[in-house]
C-alpha cells in the first residue's frame, strides 16, 4: 500500500468516524431533548448538565447549526486540497462560494429561529387579549420567558458569533493561499494577453515589411520607363 492510498484511507476513515460521531451525538441530543433518556450516573452528570444547558439555550436549533458547521469544515478541507493541487480557478471559486453560502446559512439559522421563538413567545404571552389586559407586566414577562424568548435571543447570539468565527477561520486558514492563487491566475492571464499582442504586432510588422519589399521593384521599374 503506497503513501497516496494510505492517505486516502486515513481521510476516508476520519470522515466516516466524524459522521458517525456527529450522528451519535445528534441522536443523544434528540433523545435528551425529548426526555427519552436521562443520565443519572455520577460520572456522567456533567454531560447531562451540558445537554440541559444546550436544550435551554439552543433547543432544536443546535442540529442545523451543527450540520452547517460540519459542511463548512468539509468544504474548507476540500478548498485547501484544491489550492494545493492547483485546480482550475472556476472550481476553486465555486468551492469558496460554497464556504460563503454555509456562513450565510449559519447567520440565517440564528435569524430564523429567533423569529420563530419570538412569535411563539408573543403568542403565549399575548394570545388572549382579554386576559393579557388584566395581567400584570411581571406575569406577561414570565409568559414570554416560558414561551421561549430567551431561547430566541440565544440563537441570535450563537448564529452571529458562529458566523463571524467562520469568516475568521476562512481568512486565517486559506485567505493568504486564495489571494496568491488568484494573483497568480491573473498574472497568467496577463502574460497570455501580452503574448497574443506580441504575435499580432509581429504579424503586422512582417506584413508591413513585405509590402515595402514588393513596392520597391515596382518603383524601380516605373523609374526605368
Amino acid at each position: 500500500m503506497n503513501q497516496t492510498t494510505t492517505g486516502h484511507f486515513l481521510k476516508g476513515f476520519a470522515a466516516g468516524g466524524g459522521v458517525t460521531l456527529l450522528l451519535g451525538a445528534s441522536g443523544l441530543y434528540l433523545a435528551s431533548l425529548s426526555g427519552a433518556i436521562s443520565i443519572d450516573s455520577g460520572k456522567l452528570m456533567a454531560l447531562q448538565q451540558w445537554l440541559d444547558w444546550l436544550n435551554q439555550n439552543l433547543g432544536s436549533a443546535l442540529l442545523p447549526f451543527s450540520l452547517i458547521a460540519l459542511l463548512f469544515l468539509v468544504n474548507l478541507t476540500v478548498l485547501k486540497q484544491k489550492l494545493q493541487r492547483g485546480d482550475p480557478p472556476e472550481q476553486v471559486a465555486q468551492t469558496e462560494h460554497l464556504l460563503d453560502v454555509w456562513t450565510g446559512l449559519f447567520f440565517g439559522i440564528g435569524v430564523i429561529w429567533t423569529a420563530i421563538g419570538m412569535r411563539g413567545a408573543l403568542l403565549q404571552a399575548l394570545g388572549d387579549p382579554t386576559s393579557s389586559a388584566q395581567l400584570g407586566a411581571f406575569v406577561i414577562l414570565q409568559r414570554l420567558v416560558d414561551g421561549g424568548i430567551l431561547l430566541a435571543l440565544s440563537t441570535t447570539i450563537f448564529g452571529g458569533i458562529g458566523g463571524y468565527l467562520m469568516r475568521l477561520i476562512k481568512a486565517l486558514s486559506v485567505g493568504g493561499e486564495l489571494r496568491r492563487f488568484y494573483l497568480q491566475h491573473h498574472a497568467q492571464q496577463s502574460d497570455s494577453i501580452l503574448l497574443v499582442l506580441q504575435r499580432i504586432e509581429q504579424q503586422l510588422e512582417s506584413m508591413g515589411n513585405k509590402d515595402q519589399t514588393d513596392h520597391v521593384p515596382k518603383l524601380l521599374e516605373h523609374r526605368a520607363h
